[in-house]
């Protein structure tokens, strides 16, 4: 590879790095992996540059594809590693959490569309009412009256006034 191939090649790693990690990691499901993952795919690809320079990312989705295939087959894939011993903490367990969660996605589902869609566009998109009412098309007074009525419809139907502390 001559000095302006690996110049093009680096400034390609620099443009679609982001984008690239971005599908390693939903290929992998892990940060580490997928990190590798796209370094195999990257060799690869420098190792071809003159060849697949019309359309290299083509070619790098291509091989983190057929690579990570190859490693679901490979008959180490998924073992379970063995250790000296266990680890010395356990995992706690967020079974509440879930509970809780799933209560809340449950009372959601039960409030009217409008309700639902205020407490969604102010909590969670975070936009400020003024602009909860343009999308929605009414006032700002008429947010906050919606916000209030489905925040008490919510507490009464999950009756766990402590997580819905956050929806205030």
């Amino acid at each position: 590879m001559n000095n302006e191939q690996k110049r093009d090649f680096a400034d390609f790693v620099a443009a679609r790095s982001d984008s690239l990690i971005r599908l390693a990691y939903v290929l992998t499901g892990d940060q580490d992996t997928a990190e590798d993952l796209l370094q195999t795919a990257l060799t690869k690809t420098a190792s071809r540059w003159n060849k697949i320079r019309d359309n290299p990312e083509a070619y790098v989705r291509k091989v983190m594809y057929h690579e990570q295939v190859s490693r679901w087959r490979s008959p180490r894939w998924g073992r379970e590693k063995l250790v000296d011993s266990p680890p010395e903490r356990m995992a706690s367990d967020r079974t509440a959490e879930v509970d809780d969660h799933l209560a809340l996605q449950q009372a959601l589902r039960a409030l009217p569309p409008r309700k639902r869609a205020v407490l969604v566009l102010r909590y969670y998109e975070d936009l400020p009412e003024s602009e909860v009412a343009t999308i929605m098309g009414c006032s700002v007074g008429t947010v906050r009256s919606q916000t209030h009525q489905a925040i008490t419809r919510l507490r009464e139907l999950v009756r766990k006034p402590v997580m819905l502390e956050a929806w205030k």
